[in-house]
């Protein structure tokens, strides 16, 4: 059987201001109804019944996505195999090694948790045949087969024909200038490298010892010392931090003599970019991709241009080439030849210490989310929205109180020694440096408004005191 070893990394540059690196765009519904890490798991369930048996999927993610990860993969009734937690990433190379490392007997197929594939079949149909080479002890690469002289991607250089579906690979090589890419699509010898991978387990991690021995001990410390909370494997910190940071590309690839390439036709797109995502999505007659959320887009003689409305209505007169991006806290403006500069914005937020870089104005939480609908000088206001069964954290502030006010469903509430059930229109007030905790004992959401007062109203300003997501 295989093993879907899913990366669930990422930065949330590339699609800001709707991306962002607390919720980066795996977790984003760009392309469908489902998410990016939704699409990627759903669509091996699609494969027949004649192909390669395929294993709940383990997942590889940063630990501040854990429960994005879990609720995510519960929504389309998956239950992973595991989910490994990094404390921080050290690329692709190390996170292949944990998942090969938990499941030494595995035949580990690697997709990335982003990117796009149409053609379902055509993919089903290179995994069966990269299986047979896996098999022999080949690390199978999938090469996409170029539809243009791309410089944002990198290329593998196919070699001599290893069977009727693969070559050896002959080279890697980075993203090339456009007379470079030009020359290597007339050669007709080279494809996209994909960043997916099929190959045993062992084998894998054969060549990875021989290459880079520090990866494999390091990872090995690190999950030696794995403590297990909930649905998640939490490796070892301290062991990790030094472990080396390295692609797979660099640190077996590009140096093992057994690697091999399966091309891979099947509508493939990494939606690297705001353009990308106007590439895949569907386009009206005008060339226009409108995509209304909770707004609404009036588009006046505009053609090829991108815009999404997430809350507010944008009208758009005379434009052509252009990618417009509004969310409740930022609105993004660029012409389609430029969105690679959108991590020079998100660069200057980071060092700004701005928010609009991590976390959008609605932040989701283990228990739900909160909404920040204003603040000022000493005041803040939230909508907070707690799951059926779910509870905040039994915590205290040391420089706010907070007033709480419930507008829908049933709030279990301790402040000090006292609970309290309160229903809708209902309140109380928690006092600054009281113990208190906030729970929705009923089956429907529950909707309370919070008013925080206070000289400072930051969220480090929380001492949790008990926590049933292990977040003390």
């Amino acid at each position: 059987m295989i093993l879907p070893v899913i990366l669930s990394g990422g930065s949330g540059t590339r699609l800001w201001p709707y991306s962002r690196s607390l919720y980066p765009k795996q977790f984003l519904p760009l392309v469908s109804e489902q998410t990016m890490l939704q699409e990627t798991v759903s669509r091996l369930a699609e494969f027949s019944e004649s192909s390669p048996a395929i294993m709940p999927p383990l997942v590889i993610c940063n630990e501040d996505h854990r429960f994005m990860v879990a609720e995510q993969l519960r929504a389309i009734n998956t239950q992973a195999t595991d989910i490994i937690l990094e404390p921080f990433g050290r690329n692709t190379a190390p996170a292949i090694a944990l998942a090969a490392l938990s499941q030494p007997d595995a035949l580990l197929l690697v997709l990335p948790a982003d990117h796009v594939i149409k053609d379902i079949q055509a993919f089903e149909n290179a995994v069966t045949a990269a299986k047979d080479e896996a098999a022999n002890n080949k690390l199978v690469t999938f090469g996409i087969v170029p539809t243009a002289a791309e410089t944002g991607y990198g290329y593998v250089k196919s070699g001599q024909a290893i069977s009727n579906n693969a070559k050896a690979v002959e080279e890697f090589v980075e993203k090339p200038d456009q007379e470079t890419a030009e020359k290597y699509i007339a050669s007709g010898d080279y494809l996209w490298n994909s960043g997916m991978f099929l190959f045993k387990a062992s084998r894998y991690l054969e060549e990875l010892n021989k290459f880079n021995p520090e990866i494999v001990k390091a990872c090995e410390l690190s999950l030696d010392k794995a403590d297990k909370d909930l649905d998640f494997t939490r490796i070892n910190a301290d062991s990790f931090e030094s472990c080396p940071d390295d692609s797979i590309d660099y640190a077996v690839m590009e140096k093992t003599e057994d690697a091999v390439v399966v091309p891979l036709d099947a509508q493939w797109n990494d939606v690297g970019s705001w353009s990308a995502l106007w590439e895949v999505s569907e386009q009206d007659p005008d060339g226009n991709v409108l995509k209304e959320g909770q707004g609404d887009i009036i588009a006046l003689d505009s053609h090829d241009c991108y815009v999404q409305a997430e809350h507010k209505l944008i009208a758009t007169i005379g434009l052509e080439h252009t990618i417009i991006v509004e969310t409740d806290d930022a609105i993004m403006v660029a012409h389609k030849d430029r969105v690679q500069d959108v991590k020079s914005i998100v660069n200057q937020l980071k060092k700004g210490n701005r928010s609009e870089a991590s976390l959008h104005r609605k932040v989701y939480r283990p228990w739900g989310h909160y909404d920040s609908i204003d603040s000022g000088e000493r005041f803040q206001v939230k909508r907070i929205v707690v799951n059926p069964g779910a509870q905040l954290s039994l915590q205290m502030h040391h420089h706010r109180a907070e007033h709480w006010i419930v507008v829908q469903g049933t709030a279990e509430v301790r402040c000090g020694e006292k609970t309290m059930l309160l229903s809708e229109n209902q309140s109380t007030y928690i006092p600054l440096g009281e113990v208190h905790s906030l729970a929705n004992p009923g089956k429907f959401p529950l909707e309370i408004i919070e008013v925080q007062s206070g000289s400072y109203l930051g969220e480090d300003d929380i001492v949790r005191l008990k926590d049933m997501y292990g977040r003390n």
